[in-house]
């Protein structure tokens, strides 16, 4: 991909994130960061250690939650909120929207755009209020659970009505839409759904966009190093209340997404660790 930097050898970016790549609003930057070919190196943050509100990370955004991106390329110049990130990374990236991931008419990017508010206002906070209140509010609130599940029904509900007769959330081809929309369905929604509920069985257009979203290559490598991470610092995982089985993390790869699972050599790896990064800006 071009970059809007003609000449110069691009270094890597730098994305704060929670350890083990368990939250998925950062999953959506990573696949845009490999579908332009962009490196970025990941700075995981121990919440059980409250670092995410911490210097360095505090240094570069005030809200102290994750992701937090930072452009080496330019002043180290730090952008937070998911959906913003993958609005500069284009800017500056790609800037001609040869790609196409913002559309390809003024009328498509607009959509792209509604979509992702709608992914920041309606999906996040429903899928995340959900998540709060079935495995992390020190008691059961059955009303609260009730009302957040219900949420994420009628936002699926919302999906599969738009998705009849269409391959992808904008136009014709994948967007930014997709990678942000996919994320919080692809991992979050098989253990927040009502018992008995399958996106599968109950929401078959969504089910097939997924399946198409998650065939690109920057989503299976994404993925599949998502499962390494959340594997080998599974101590993290804090054990919260509710049912144990519904509380273990979804491993796409594990359950046969992507055929047999394999991707071969991942082209450009997301590069993480605890320390490393901050001395190289």
């Amino acid at each position: 991909m071009t970059s809007t930097i003609p000449g110069r050898e691009l270094k890597p970016m730098l994305m704060f994130n929670h350890v083990g790549l368990h939250m998925p609003n950062a999953w959506k930057i990573c696949f845009l960061v490999k579908e332009l070919g962009l490196e970025c190196d990941m700075q995981f943050l121990d919440f059980n250690k409250n670092e995410q509100k911490q210097s360095p990370h505090i240094d570069f955004n005030p809200n102290g939650r994750i992701p937090t991106l930072v452009d080496r390329n330019n002043n180290n110049f730090p952008v937070w909120e998911s959906n913003a990130i993958l609005m500069y990374v284009m800017d500056r990236y790609d800037s001609e929207n040869k790609s196409g991931f913002l559309g390809t008419t003024p009328e498509e990017k607009a959509q792209v755009i509604q979509w992702l508010f709608f992914q920041a206002s309606g999906q996040g906070p429903y899928y995340g209020q959900a998540h709060w209140f079935i495995y992390l509010h020190p008691e059961e609130v059955p009303s609260a659970i009730q009302r957040y599940q219900a949420e994420i029904l009628r936002v699926l509900g919302v999906l599969e009505t738009h998705l009849q007769g269409r391959e992808w959330i904008v136009g014709t081809q994948c967007t930014l839409a997709d990678f942000a929309l996919l994320p919080y369905n692809l991992f979050y929604a098989p253990r927040l759904l009502p018992e008995g509920f399958t996106v599968e069985d109950r929401y078959p257009a969504v089910a097939a966009w997924q399946s198409r979203v998650a065939s690109r290559d920057s989503v299976l490598e994404t993925i599949k190093e998502r499962e390494v991470q959340i594997r080998q610092y599974s101590q993290t995982i804090p054990i919260f209340r509710g049912e144990k089985a519904r509380m273990e993390p979804v491993f796409p790869f594990s359950q046969g997404l992507g055929g047999s699972g394999e991707t071969g050599e991942l082209k450009k790896p997301i590069r993480g660790s605890f320390d490393r990064g901050l001395d190289q800006f």
